[in-house]
């Protein structure tokens, strides 16, 4: 997950405000754009379970470094996944779930051992056309999957494959997504299973920044300038979330991940 600070940014080349680099206070237009942020993963995250880095990252990084917005990141995600939890505890199966996340854990260091041999721009081109034709795949068909094959062993080589995506770049989601949908699996399911692995994975990320000291006075500010607008964004995404059938959430989880690929593409 701290890669999110390089293979996501290397090549949006937005900087932080000049004047506030090293700066251990918060400015007004500062705080905005991070509230502003916050609500928008938030929302995001609350209506569908992943999504904040994704959503809030382009906006963060005009004002904030890498390396805070990062840690933000993980932190934001952490917070609006919690919050939401209760929405879907009900659906959660531990005995079918943890195939996906003890392989997921085990991959998320391997990723990150990964970095320096990937290219991070031909690496966003090849996950973002993947992500796009996948969802105008999703989207066109008339007939939903209901794919049953290959049992516990893809479902766990899926979980190891999110874990080392995202170790890598942070993109834990994006496999699990698709291997959802083949899946047919219902709303709150497909949701339980998304939320609870990404949710495992930021939980290991978080220690990680914290083990390794990147959870700094900066961050601190960041945050509170952030939770506000994460905890109202959650709020709201899941009231919209609970109003949706199980194609519509089909349908906004696609486009979501439709424009993901699109912002990892443009980005490149």
């Amino acid at each position: 997950m701290d890669s999110i600070s390089g293979i996501l940014s290397d090549n949006l080349r937005l900087e932080p405000l000049p004047s506030r680099r090293g700066s251990q206070t918060i400015a007004i237009d500062q705080i905005i754009i991070i509230l502003l942020g916050a609500l928008a993963g938030g929302f995001v995250n609350g209506l569908t379970g992943f999504g904040t880095g994704i959503t809030a990252m382009g906006l963060w990084l005009y004002t904030i470094s890498p390396p805070v917005a990062a840690s933000l990141v993980i932190i934001c995600s952490v917070v609006s996944q919690l919050q939401t939890l209760p929405m879907i505890w009900h659906a959660i199966e531990w005995r079918r779930l943890l195939p996906f996340v003890v392989p997921g854990l085990i991959g998320v260091p391997m990723g990150t051992m990964l970095l320096s041999q990937i290219d991070p721009r031909m690496f966003k081109i090849g996950v973002g056309l993947f992500l796009v034709s996948y969802a105008t795949y999703a989207l066109a068909r008339k007939v939903q999957m209901r794919g049953a094959c290959g049992g516990r062993i893809a479902d766990g080589a899926v979980g190891f494959g999110g874990g080392v995506l995202g170790g890598l770049a942070g993109f834990s989601g994006p496999l699990l997504i698709v291997w959802t949908d083949i899946r047919g699996y219902t709303k709150e399911y497909r949701r339980s299973v998304l939320q609870t692995f990404n949710l495992s994975i930021l939980t290991t990320a978080l220690i990680s920044h914290a083990y390794s000291g990147l959870l700094t006075q900066q961050v601190g500010l960041a945050t509170i300038a952030a939770l506000p607008g994460t905890v109202c964004g959650a709020w709201l995404g899941a009231m919209v979330y609970k109003r949706l059938g199980d194609r519509g959430f089909q349908q906004i989880v696609m486009a979501f991940l439709f424009l993901s690929g699109v912002m990892l593409i443009w980005t490149s």
